[in-house]
């Protein structure tokens, strides 16, 4: 299949979702479970991305210097640190699982 092909349909998928979800009429998005679905949505998305991301390799599950660093950024969240701060200590720990070769 030619890339050219397969990108010309994704964007034109990408519209159509977009053009449904202007479709739909205002009185169905203001129930309160689809107001309650649209919140939470999105992070359970980002947590399944981040979950996969961090545990999976292929099809195994592992445990390596990936999980050491997401814990570290857990703990830096716990402990109300800026973003940023939460991001180098999992870049840290992270590569400093790997240098010592775990």
């Amino acid at each position: 299949m030619n890339i050219w092909i397969a990108i010309g349909a994704t964007a034109l998928g990408c519209y159509a979702v977009k053009l449904a979800g202007l479709l739909v009429p205002a009185g169905a998005l203001e129930r309160p479970l689809v107001r309650r679905l649209a919140a939470l949505l999105p992070v359970a998305l980002l947590a399944a991305l981040t979950a996969q991301q961090a545990f999976a390799d292929g099809h195994a599950l592992v445990l390596d210097a990936r999980a050491a660093g997401l814990a570290a950024a857990a703990l830096a969240l716990v402990l109300r640190a800026p973003f940023l701060v939460v991001v180098a200590a999992a870049v840290v720990v992270t590569a400093g699982v790997r240098a010592l070769g775990g």
